[in-house]
């Protein structure tokens, strides 16, 4: 690879991002910004800061949870109360100096306080700046709490989660906050190499809701093509039969027999060739439209054997196939041991722990954990300093 990870720079060096967001989606896209080497500043209120710190309910060495550590590395800390005129225009000097602002304040809340977009625009042209918000800044439903559970529910995700004869489920992970996240960084960063060109930033209105919708490609589509409404089917697949989660006699494992080359392996892999020649399999719309039945006949078989015979055989046929892990066992496998999926950081408070490690790879200016989590208000008077305002 070229250059030690050490010397390598970073493709955001020399960007400054002002994170003023609490609790996720804002926190964490500006902790990928932080990974890939700009300055993030994360400006908190005084009195406890990003509520995230004091999230979970077990307790820390520090104030500081562990939901906290897994999304604020490489951040410096500031505590500025953005109510009062000192704090504001203390933001808005330290604005002066950034190429991006994320906050995820609800809709107005910013425009009273004074740090909203056009204030500071009219300080600094180039500024990119991103809302997070539950709905977005504009429509009926603009006010409305920003939080991943409502927006699981209101786009939809959560009326297709779950198993049909049960209550609506909402997805495990959340990932409304996520995936706006990801959706944020991506205007982000378009904004960036755009203004290369304009010399101009922009404004970026970024919310749960729609990144709800930008996940259902399946299922919006099957509603616009039939005019049927998409119900919950569990772990199957909308597309394709058989693919889903199925019972081994130690358990669950899952596997994708999503075309006819697929089915024919694993009924050889079963020793089930009368399935591929019943009218009811013959081809996928049928499997699908005879998805219980088909179960029903597979699950007698794998019923005889545990979750580690099938997947070893479905596997060596060219069959995918995987076990349902539970966090122990995911963080666990050789896999990710492999690829980094843990590792461990050091903190002033904590010592060294552990943390989700960095969900992509980059040869030639590989990620860093250049800062640990901040404390709160770490950096205060070192930032201020540099603006000026402290001596």
């Amino acid at each position: 690879m070229p250059g030690s990870e050490e010397a390598a720079r970073l493709p955001l060096e020399g960007l400054r991002v002002l994170d003023v967001s609490q609790v996720m989606a804002g926190p964490f896209c500006c902790m990928m910004l932080g990974d890939m080497g700009a300055d993030v500043i994360k400006v908190e209120p005084p009195g406890g800061g990003d509520q995230t710190r004091r999230a979970m309910g077990f307790k820390m060495k520090g104030d500081d949870s562990f939901g906290f550590l897994n999304m604020n590395r490489n951040k410096r800390s500031v505590v500025l109360d953005l109510k009062s005129e000192e704090g504001r225009e203390a933001f808005l000097r330290l604005a002066e100096t950034a190429d991006i602002i994320v906050e995820n304040y609800r809709p107005g809340v910013v425009a009273k306080l004074g740090i909203d977009y056009a204030s500071v625009r009219a300080r600094n042209p180039r500024i990119v700046y991103a809302s997070i918000s539950g709905f977005g800044q504009t429509g009926p439903w603009a006010d409305r709490p920003g939080f991943d559970l409502i927006a699981q529910a209101a786009s939809g995700i959560m009326s297709i989660t779950g198993h049909s004869d049960g209550p609506p489920a909402k997805s495990g992970v959340p990932v409304t906050d996520i995936g706006c996240a990801l959706f944020t960084l991506y205007a982000i960063l378009s904004a960036i190499i755009g203004r290369q060109a304009s010399g101009e930033g922009q404004y970026i209105d970024a919310s749960l809701h729609e990144a709800g919708f930008a996940f259902a490609i399946w299922d919006i589509s099957e509603y616009w093509g039939t005019g049927r409404v998409p119900g919950r089917i569990g772990t199957a697949n909308r597309m394709a039969a058989p693919y889903q989660a199925v019972r081994a006699s130690d358990g669950h494992f899952v596997f994708g027999a999503n075309n006819d080359r697929l089915f024919a392996r694993l009924c050889a892999v079963i020793e089930r060739p009368d399935l591929p020649e019943d009218a009811m399999f013959a081809t996928n719309a049928l499997r699908m439209e005879h998805r219980e039945r088909l179960i029903g006949h597979l699950e007698a078989t794998f019923m005889g054997r545990t979750r580690a015979h099938w997947v070893e055989r479905l596997l060596a046929a060219g069959v995918p196939a995987g076990p349902i892990s539970d966090y122990g066992e995911a963080l666990d496998s050789p896999q990710a041991q492999a690829r980094g999926v843990v590792m461990e950081v050091e903190h002033p408070v904590e010592g060294r722990y552990k943390s989700i490690g960095f969900p992509v790879h980059m040869s030639g200016t590989p990620q860093r954990v250049r800062l640990p989590p901040p404390l709160l208000g770490e950096h205060t008077d070192a930032i201020l300093a540099e603006l000026g305002l402290r001596p």
